[in-house]
């Protein structure tokens, strides 16, 4: 790596933005060259002028929402245009036309939800982000949603059995706004994403992908996705509670 290289990716090193293979590239050029590394001293003592020169403000719960929601859309998009780039090839090549009509009639399928659900499970968990309200009250966590979505989730406090509620967040799965509710097993994280359903027919099923348990049911024009790397059988209990 060059000092040029170095200098036009110096500030999102300094932000430790950079990918793994960028960042030791950097540190390898730092560790022999005096010159970038004065520039490297310079940036972060800029930084550090900036930060304490600049009153910092926490956002709002409501703009936090409205990024996280906003986040979920565009990575829902991306997808779509996946797919739509995939439905285009195989009507070029032929044949594709009738299998493409036949997706726009069924929407996604569960095999895809599954896929979505269990993502969003890791990414809440990686990026620290499973809640955007956080409280083991019911009756704070339910009205939260109001005005945030086009439906209100049920709620339910299931603490008497050992899974307390810890909170909730806004969610986009299978191409809607959800409710994501978490609950917690001792130290294991359970995320309750739940939407309207596309028909009132009650289905159930239970799956494993990619090393967590889901399940999931429809019940009462609600779609409810479980998941969690919690054992099947406590998964299975809170499942059943949750029906109740």
């Amino acid at each position: 790596m060059t000092c040029e290289d170095v200098g036009r990716a110096l500030d999102a090193y300094v932000d430790e933005e950079c990918d793994r293979d960028t960042a030791i590239a950097i540190q390898e050029h730092l560790a022999r060259c005096a010159a970038c590394l004065d520039r490297l001293a310079d940036y972060e003592r800029l930084g550090r002028l900036v930060r304490s020169a600049v009153p910092y403000y926490t956002a709002s719960e409501q703009i936090r929402s409205r990024v996280s929601l906003a986040i979920a859309e565009s990575r829902v998009r991306r997808r779509i245009l996946t797919w739509a780039a995939a439905a285009a090839l195989a009507i070029g090549t032929g044949g594709g036309l009738i299998g493409v009509r036949s997706m726009q009639r069924a929407g996604p399928n569960t095999d895809m939800i599954a896929e979505e659900v269990v993502t969003d499970h890791i990414r809440s968990l990686m990026a620290d982000h499973l809640f955007d309200v956080r409280s083991t009250d019911q009756h704070t966590v339910k009205p939260w949603f109001l005005g945030k979505l086009d439906f209100s989730p049920p709620v339910s406090d299931l603490a008497a059995i050992g899974f307390p509620l810890a909170g909730g967040r806004l969610e986009y799965v299978a191409g809607r706004p959800a409710a994501a509710l978490v609950y917690q097993r001792q130290k294991h994280t359970i995320n309750v994403l739940v939407w309207p359903a596309a028909d009132n027919q009650s289905s159930t099923s239970v799956r494993s992908l990619r090393g967590f348990h889901l399940e999931h049911w429809v019940r009462d024009g609600m779609s409810f996705w479980v998941v969690s790397d919690l054992n099947v059988a406590e998964l299975t209990g809170f499942a059943n509670a949750l029906q109740q």
